[in-house]
């Protein structure tokens, strides 16, 4: 089986739909959270990802978009999650209210979380990779997100991968990022991707709805 795999969108339709069409043939489309939050459009990505992707867990952003006072201190999300509880219909709040936090997927060999296993928010940065083996005793893989930092890594046999980020990636490289696993080789394989986008076209949208201008800024940073 080969799984497309995405994650942290942050509602950038245009380089969710940039990941879409750059994405080689795969068996399923799956996201890892953070369909919503920072970018402009909310309601687009939902919809979207309902229709494309086979299962989707739940993401830090996902869960407060009743409740974007949660991040007052933080402008950005703050404000990424105001526009989302504005635009968002009822039916598409309970879409996000009914993810769950975690799911298994082929026949129950990879387990897809947000965030960490066991710990809710909690970061799993590529340099604490190995220390996530313990949790992987069920599993041949884990598919994280929420660092919004693309890397895999095989540890004992254990494949650990987080996609990156589709709309808003941190780790240096502005590109849309995603991957492919392969579930057939043992073990399984990673396959890392990223494709350009317009980012011009997204700072411009950010502006017109308002947003911070930093939202769009660091698009052009990969930060």
């Amino acid at each position: 089986m080969r799984l497309g795999v995405i994650s942290d969108i942050h509602a950038n339709l245009v380089a969710l739909e940039a990941v879409l069409e750059d994405m080689p043939p795969v068996d399923r489309l799956v996201c890892a959270g953070d369909v919503i939050g920072y970018n402009p459009w909310p309601a687009e990505c939902v919809d979207l990802v309902r229709e494309r992707c086979s299962a989707t867990v739940e993401g830090n952003h996902d869960r407060n978009a009743d409740t974007p006072n949660r991040y007052s201190m933080n402008e950005m999300a703050h404000e990424g999650l105001k526009l989302a509880s504005e635009e968002l219909n009822e039916g598409q709040l309970e879409w996000l209210r009914s993810l769950p936090r975690s799911v298994d997927l082929a026949d129950d060999r990879v387990l897809m979380v947000h965030d960490h296993p066991e710990h809710v928010d909690q970061y799993v940065r590529p340099h604490s990779f190995p220390k996530m083996r313990p949790y992987l005793d069920d599993h041949d893989a884990c598919i994280l997100g929420h660092t919004h930092e693309q890397h895999e890594a095989t540890i004992d046999g254990r494949l650990i991968l987080n996609p990156g980020s589709v709309g808003q990636p941190r780790d240096g490289d502005p590109r849309a990022a995603y991957a492919v696993v392969d579930t057939a080789p043992d073990p399984m394989t990673a396959h890392l991707h990223r494709v350009e986008y317009d980012i011009a076209a997204v700072q411009a949208a950010c502006r017109e709805a308002g947003l911070p201008s930093r939202t769009g800024e660091r698009l052009a940073q990969g930060r």
